[in-house]
């Protein structure tokens, strides 16, 4: 019995190890520079090419995603926040704040084939690939925009009772975080009807948001450093799990079950799903300042994260609360294993 004991015990202590070990692997491989000014907000690894697409300023920048070089550029793209893709219409979609549009490109040579007017302030955009539509969150007008990618018509504007900030999707409903209200949303994909509204509990703010179908667990990233773990099917709360300081993007990685939160802090959260309600934080990621939005490349389980560099104060001076973007540093940083 005292052998199988301490084996028990010698097992334990190797797959704590080498879980720790896992969790030191993922570091900061690589940077892809971009010199142009400008902020930024959401990136997306395409699911169809090699290229990843990133929101910059007035336009969407395309890089390969192995290499960092420049494919191209979605133009016109003002207040651009979000790009999301329809693979079996072969269309890309990217969300303008500024100008209350939607710009439709042409996913495998990145040609604009048209604008689709929207809510005011556009912002997280997703495109369900159970009921085949593009959902835009409009932030001013507190509505989701759903648009048919077959025809780039509107199909529904729904309206919302917050401002919405996320959506991810299942086989029958939309979850958005709404940002102001503390709460998850939960929409009827075919009806399009406002089913739930379910509270964060402890998470103030929930921005970044992803969901693991398989098990019908929604991650919700909320500003007081908090991810909240919620089930899916009924919008009680699992866990509530420490993340770092400015989390404005969620990712999960089905492949590896991890769930990943990036802050503007400077890190990126790392968190293994062991089962639908077991949860391990593990070791965090030195990233940059303002690295806050991420995408997972589920193929390579890569991470990017956009971000720039920032004006330091000058010696014996209180840095300013809004610090300027240094001209011609931005950034994406590649993360990995």
């Amino acid at each position: 019995m005292k052998t199988f004991i301490t084996s028990l015990a010698v097992g334990a202590a190797l797959l704590v190890a080498g879980n720790k070990a896992a969790a030191q692997e993922y570091h900061v491989l690589n940077t892809f520079h971009i010199a142009s000014g400008g902020g930024w907000d959401y990136i997306a690894v395409s699911p169809a090419t090699d290229n990843i697409y990133v929101s910059h300023a007035t336009q969407v920048n395309i890089l390969n995603k192995t290499t960092g070089d420049s494919v191209g550029v979605i133009p016109n793209t003002t207040g651009v926040h979000g790009i999301a893709f329809a693979p079996e219409f072969l269309k890309g979609f990217v969300s303008n704040g500024k100008l209350n549009t939607v710009t439709v490109f042409e996913m495998n040579i990145n040609v604009v084939e048209g604008q689709i007017n929207v809510g005011e302030n556009p912002d997280a955009i997703t495109y369900d690939g159970y009921s085949k539509k593009v959902w835009v969150c409009n932030g001013h007008d507190k509505s989701l925009s759903v648009i048919d990618p077959a025809n780039n018509n509107i199909v529904k504007t729904i309206e919302l009772d917050g401002k919405p900030e996320t959506a991810v999707a299942d086989a029958d409903h939309i979850y958005v975080n709404i940002e102001d209200k503390n709460e998850i949303q939960v929409v009827n994909s075919h009806t399009y009807a406002v089913e739930h509204s379910w509270k964060t509990g402890a998470g103030k703010s929930p921005s970044g948001l992803a969901i693991d179908v398989a098990t019908k667990r929604l991650f919700a990233g909320c500003d007081n450093k908090l991810l909240i773990v919620m089930n899916a099917e009924n919008g009680k709360i699992v866990k509530e799990l420490p993340i770092g300081e400015g989390c404005d993007g969620v990712a999960f990685d089905a492949g590896k079950k991890l769930v990943f939160s990036s802050n503007g802090e400077g890190s990126l959260s790392v968190i293994k799903e062991v089962s639908s309600n077991k949860f391990e934080v593990l070791k965090p990621v030195s990233t940059k300042k303002g690295a806050r939005t991420l995408a997972v490349d589920e193929k390579t389980h890569k991470v990017y994260l956009p971000t720039a560099d920032f004006v330091t104060a000058t010696p014996g001076q209180e840095a300013p609360k809004k610090r300027g973007i240094v001209p011609g540093t931005f950034q994406v940083l590649v993360v990995g294993e």
